[in-house]
Order: C-alpha cells, then structure tokens, then sequence
C-alpha cells in the first residue's frame, strides 16, 4: 500500500512537470511563432491523456506483503497464487489480493456457563492459535476470511469449555482449577481438527467468577471448616496436655511408691537391727547376771554349711524377780544412752529419787 502510494506520487508529479514544461515551452513559442504554439498546444493533450492513463494503472497495481502475513491473489474473483513477504506487480483491477495474518492470534473470550449442580459462572479466557500458511487457500475458499474463521473457532472454545465444566460441581470447579484448565486445552485441541487448518497453541481459563451469593456461601464453610479445624486441634492439644500430665502423676505417684516402700524397708531393716541388738544386749546382760545361754547353730538350706548361731537365755529355775531384773537392766542402758552427762537431781522426801537429765 506505502510502495503503491510512493510510485503514485511519483507518477503525479512526472505528469505535473510534463504539463508545466510543454505550458512554458508553448509560452516562449507564442511570440514568435503562433503555429508552433498551436501545434505544441495540440501535443498536450495526448501527453497529459497518456499521463493520466498511467498515474491510474500503474501504481495501484504495486502489492506489498508484511512479514508474518500471506496473501491470498484472486483473479477476476478466482484464486490464482498466494504470496508470501515481498512486493509484487499484479494489475489491481483484474487481480486482488486478501491478507492474512500468520503470526500467533490472541483471542480473548468471555462467556457464562454452568456447573454440574447448576452454579452460574462468568468465563474469561484466552485462545491462542496459528494459521497454517500452506492451508491458506482452504481458508479462503471455505470460511472467506480470517474472521470469520476465528469466530468458528470461539464458538468450539466456548461449546468444550461449557461441555468439561458442567461435569464438575461448583466445589470441585473452586478446589481443582489448576487441573481444570489444562483439561479444557486438551478437549478444544482435539475439537479443533484438520477442518479448521489452525494450530491451537494454548487455552487458558484466567478466571472463573460464580454469584456473589455462592461465594458468600463458599466463605462461610471455609470459615467454619477452619473453626473446625481450630477446634479440633485444641481438642487434641488439651488431650496430649492432659496425658502429659497424668504420666507426670503416675510417675509422681510411682516416685512417692517407691520412697515410701524405700521408707518401710528402711525401717523395717532399722527395726531389725535395733532389735537384734537389744537381743544380743540382752543376752549379754543375762550371761552378767548368772543365766544360761543355750547356743543354736544356724544351717544353710542344704543343712550342711553353719551360717550363724542363735543364742537363747534359759529361763528355767529363775523366779519372776530374776526375770524382771533383766528388764530393769536393759532399762538402766537406755537411761544411759540418752544421759547428757550432767549431775543427775536427786529428789528427796520420804524417799530418795534420781532424775537423769536426758539429751533433748
């Protein structure tokens, strides 16, 4: 179109400088010469019919084709060639030409849809596709046009997009979006066959927008999910808090068992041994004041090895008084043992008392 407008232009300006040359060459000529005018006034006029004859076939007759775009030449209304980049000579009123762009088409749509449970929602996406430059004569021969062969193809998006979307309820739609999408590209690619002589590149779904009263709906359950979710989770926090802390009473309970069995035995054993030395106190106080001691030996479980000896004070002959006297002694020991040292006080009256001062 540039190429043809330039040439035109130039044509119109040889023309214009032929007329003004022969005008100014016929000027100088008048004066002197009236038939040389005439006969030069009578060559302008072929000039300037040949001029304007030219000026209208030759430049419109100049095509261009842009890079990324074919061409389409149509003789007398029938398809003669196709043209590739490049400027070419086709005399423009037997031969027209009909571009067609071959880079990547970016086509952007919206419509409305329906989920499985009959959700309305607003659609937008994105179709990109690419003619394939050797099927361009099919394209002009069945759909006419690139446009009218690009709204062939938004109704196959929309009708696939529709057909996967009602499988799916709104829910599903929402949770599983990121897997929907390349789904609907799938189902459209195999829709858009050879028949449509384009490649489809990528199908998006940039956004998908339901009612403002399902959204509402769909924010209030996942607002009570997470309430859920929170509740639970304190639930089970309060669970393991209060398992911690029976574990930590039974191991208290467990530690208190076992001090106060530790306690017992330690008693039990103190017991014992403050017991077998009031026993061998006593028979050594008993063999002092005269009395038999009968010496028993102690065997093993197999009755063969002696482990020890038991003494026993025989009683046998001794009046209660004799008895008592070794009570009394062991007595006096004890009186001893817990005796501070001090003088004692001696109480008197119709009879003499010792008072021990004892350790406190």
């Amino acid at each position: 179109m540039v190429f043809s407008l330039i040439t035109g232009l130039i044509f119109a300006a040889i023309l214009v400088g032929g007329i003004a040359l022969a005008c100014v060459f016929a000027y100088k000529q008048y004066d002197t010469d009236s038939r040389v005018y005439g006969i030069a006034k009578f060559a302008m006029i072929p000039v300037v019919v040949v001029g304007a004859i030219l000026l209208l076939l030759i430049p419109g007759s100049f095509h261009t084709v842009d890079a990324g775009e074919i061409a389409v030449v149509k003789h007398l209304g029938d398809i003669s060639a196709t043209r590739s980049a490049g400027t070419y000579f086709d005399f423009w009123m037997t031969d027209n030409y009909e571009t067609y762009d071959a880079k990547v088409q970016n086509v952007d749509i919206t419509t409305q849809a329906y989920s499985k449970d009959a959700q309305t929602m607003d659609i937008a996406m994105t179709v990109q596709f690419q003619i394939q430059p050797d099927k361009v004569v099919d394209i002009a021969t069945q759909y006419g046009s690139l446009d009218a062969l690009e709204t062939r193809i938004q109704n196959v998006v929309v009708e696939r997009t529709k057909a996967v979307l009602s499988k799916y309820s709104a829910m599903d739609i929402i949770e599983t979006r990121a897997a929907i999408s390349p789904e609907v590209e799938e189902f459209v690619k195999d829709a858009i066959d050879g028949s449509y002589y384009v490649n489809i590149t990528t199908v998006v779904l940039s956004n998908i927008d339901f009612s403002d009263t399902f959204e509402q709906t769909v924010e209030d359950k996942m607002v009570a999910e997470q309430k859920k979710l929170q509740a639970e989770y304190e639930k089970e926090t309060a669970i393991i808090k209060a398992e911690q802390e029976l574990e930590v009473a039974k191991l208290a309970a467990q530690a208190r068992i076992a001090q106060a069995e530790g306690d017992a035995e330690a008693q039990l054993v103190m017991a014992q041994a403050e017991a077998n030395a009031i026993k061998a106190k006593s028979i050594e106080i008993a063999r002092a004041l005269g009395f038999t001691i009968d010496e028993t030996p102690l065997l093993s479980d197999d009755g063969e090895t002696q482990i020890g000896v038991e003494y026993t004070i025989n009683f046998d002959g001794k009046t209660p008084e004799e008895i008592q006297l070794i009570a009394d002694y062991m007595k006096y020991l004890e009186y001893l043992s817990k005796w501070n040292g001090e003088l004692p006080d001696v109480v008197t009256g119709e009879s003499a008392t010792v008072v021990l001062p004892l350790q406190p």
